[in-house]
């Protein structure tokens, strides 16, 4: 999360990735650093024992959620 708001704030279109187990600790990041509405991308956790199929559609979703959030659309 930090990454993402300090890049936004530079200029640079950013969006955060987190899993289910750490949305607590990035909205925590995100009111600690100003940007308590700062949208992120939340994928299942864990995906280190996912399938290929399952990170396949995992990360199909994260793009489109990701350009959603980048685009506004």
């Amino acid at each position: 999360m930090h990454d993402s708001i300090v890049g936004e704030r530079l200029g640079v279109p950013s969006v955060g990735v987190m899993t289910t187990e750490f949305i607590s600790a990035a909205q925590l990041m995100s009111r600690v650093l100003g940007a308590e509405d700062f949208p992120f991308v939340v994928i299942d956790h864990p995906f280190s024992s996912a399938t290929p199929e399952q990170l396949s559609e995992r990360a199909q979703q994260t793009v489109s959620d990701a350009f959603k959030i980048l685009t506004g659309k």
